[in-house]
């Protein structure tokens, strides 16, 4: 079993969020770019996709007794996978109950 820890790097993580390492957003333009929200919503479904076919992966991998893939590998995978899924399920639930609750104004 080979687990190794990387420091961790706040600058990365802070860039990660769209941060500076003040706390003071990025000026990068996105929206400018005509994403926006879409782009961003679709990127973060593909990015539980994955997480979720990578856990699948590894899980047949330590079912078919694969030794380069540990047990240890596979189960964080799946938390990884559990807890972007229940993230994206909150923010559909929140969005369904905006677009509720707009559409129940009166004008």
């Amino acid at each position: 079993m080979n687990v190794t820890l990387k420091p961790f790097d706040f600058a990365q993580a802070a860039a990660r969020a769209g941060l500076s390492t003040n706390g003071q957003p990025l000026k990068t333009g996105r929206v400018a770019d005509g994403g926006g929200f879409q782009q961003a919503l679709t990127q973060a479904l593909g990015s539980v996709s994955k997480a979720q076919n990578d856990a699948t992966r590894l899980q047949r991998e330590v079912q078919l007794d694969n030794p380069s893939v540990s047990l240890e590998e596979t189960m964080v995978a799946m938390q990884k996978a559990q807890v972007g899924f229940q993230a994206t399920l909150t923010v559909r639930n929140r969005l369904v109950a905006a677009y509720s609750e707009i559409m129940n104004m009166q004008v």
